[in-house]
């Protein structure tokens, strides 16, 4: 296998352990919500289901990838497409909400710019390598 092949497979596996981290420190400490309001938060739990495909996806396409199995560019297709989705949804909320202007001074919003930009870029990458094996 390429390294390429390897990092991405464990980028993969590392976005669904991220992914439940997140909901797990989103439900036990809010830690991660960059605002406490209901608008905010109603739409934010609406997601976990969503969230759950998307890592179920991404951990089957990283296992499946790092181990060489033929379904896993099939997989790879659907995390990637969750992914580039998930982005797609948080970026345009924190655009209309005007969220990324609480960045200099809210680390909650730090790291959700971080997962948007990697959700946008991992999903690219993967249905890339994904899409000719499929």
């Amino acid at each position: 296998m390429k390294l390429a092949d390897r990092v991405l497979s464990g980028l993969l596996i590392l976005g669904a352990v991220v992914t439940a981290f997140y909901w797990w420190s989103y439900f036990t400490g809010g830690d991660v919500m960059v605002v406490h309001d209901r608008w905010y938060t109603a739409f934010e739990s609406s997601f976990p289901a969503a969230d759950g495909w998307l890592a179920a996806c991404m951990l089957a396409a990283g296992a499946g990838l790092w181990s060489g199995q033929r379904w896993a560019a099939r997989a790879g297709l659907l995390a990637g497409s969750a992914l580039i989705y998930l982005a797609a949804m948080d970026i345009t909320f924190n655009v209309e909400n005007g969220l990324y202007s609480l960045a200099a001074g809210n680390d909650a919003m730090k790291f959700e710019i971080f997962i948007n930009a990697a959700s946008a870029l991992l999903g690219v990458w993967t249905i890339l390598a994904c899409w000719k094996r499929a």
